[in-house]
């Protein structure tokens, strides 16, 4: 037995704060991003491990949680990631669209339609992933698949109507569920490679959430103003609520449903789709600038609102409770992920 006793419990404390797994090493990144940029630029593995790891591990990621879904719970994944999408990205980006055919592309209250459509139509697939796999079961944690696609500037072109402007990318769309749909494949075909990538979760998460946080330039944030700011402190609770009541009302997941609300979120690579976006229609350049500021305050903000608005709800229906107990009550244990407590 190993009597050995932490002299700093990092990883218990971190788990105490909803999404903390996530949330403290993104916004330590950030800091350091911000203030010692150069300090990670040195080159070697220190560079590469903390400064450019995120999408590397990210999509390990993907393939180990590809790998605990069995074909027992396909089809509630695919049920739970097309209720997500439906929710997080279809219904804001149209209602958006409705928004900007009546007020035009410049927006309201200097929030463009292209920031607008920026911030809300995309879910940041790391924070879900890391919550789900602490307080939901695999029908959350396969649902991230819902992330891999509306995450980029996909849906920003479509639902601007840039089809006739610029190629949709289509084969970034089949890049991000490749690792996915293999690590199913692996994981069905070989169970001792599902067991051997269960940890998986609790060891990445913190690594690729700081090289996310390294390129959050807290600058921008501020610059993006008092109107970043309020646009970041409406992701949560509205694009969270729809997913809330796609759990409740079409996938009757009752208590559960406030998992719903961790999908109320902005993904890192957003900060990016201002100027793709505007790439494929120059006519939207004028936007870019301050569009970028604006979606990364979203970025930052979100992702410390949505888990503690999830935490809330789940708490007050007594469902806050960790993945291996959801586990027992499905008698789903083999499908389940119950050492990715994040």
């Amino acid at each position: 037995m190993n009597s050995e006793v932490s002299r700093f419990p990092m990883f218990s404390a971190m788990l105490k704060i909803p999404g903390g797994l996530m949330l403290l090493p993104l916004i330590l990144g950030s800091l350091i991003g911000t203030f010692a940029p150069e300090a990670l630029a040195i080159g070697s593995f220190t560079t590469a491990l903390f400064k450019n790891s995120a999408m590397p591990l990210i999509a390990l990621l993907i393939f180990a949680t590809g790998t605990q879904v069995n074909m027992r719970t396909g089809g509630p994944i695919l049920a739970t990631a097309g209720t997500i999408l439906l929710m997080k990205t279809i219904v804001p980006a149209t209602l958006i669209i409705i928004l900007g055919s009546f007020v035009g592309l410049d927006g309201i209250w200097g929030v463009s339609i292209l920031a607008m459509l920026a911030a809300f139509d995309n879910s940041n697939g790391g924070l879900w992933l890391a919550y789900t796999g602490q307080y939901g079961d695999s029908r959350d944690r396969g649902a991230y698949v819902a992330s891999a696609v509306n995450d980029g500037p996909f849906f920003s072109m479509l639902f601007l109507g840039a089809s006739g402007l610029a190629d949709i990318p289509l084969i970034a769309l089949v890049a991000a569920l490749i690792p996915f749909l293999l690590g199913v494949l692996v994981g069905n075909l070989d169970v001792q490679w599902r067991n051997v990538l269960k940890p998986v979760p609790n060891i990445v998460i913190p690594f690729f959430a700081f090289a996310l946080g390294t390129g959050i330039n807290l600058g921008a944030v501020l610059s993006g103003g008092m109107t970043g700011i309020i646009l970041g402190l409406l992701i949560s609770p509205i694009t969270g609520f729809l997913v809330y009541l796609g759990y409740r009302f079409i996938l009757r997941r009752g208590g559960k449903s406030g998992i719903g609300f961790a999908a109320g979120t902005t993904a890192g690579n957003a900060i990016a789709t201002p100027a793709v976006v505007a790439a494929a229609d120059p006519s939207l350049q004028q936007y870019v600038a301050t569009a970028t500021a604006q979606v990364a305050a979203c970025v930052l903000i979100s992702s410390i609102l949505a888990p503690v608005l999830a935490s809330y709800f789940l708490k007050r229906a007594g469902e806050l409770k960790p993945a291996d107990d959801v586990a027992a009550m499905m008698g789903d244990k083999e499908a389940l992920v119950p050492d990715a407590k994040v």
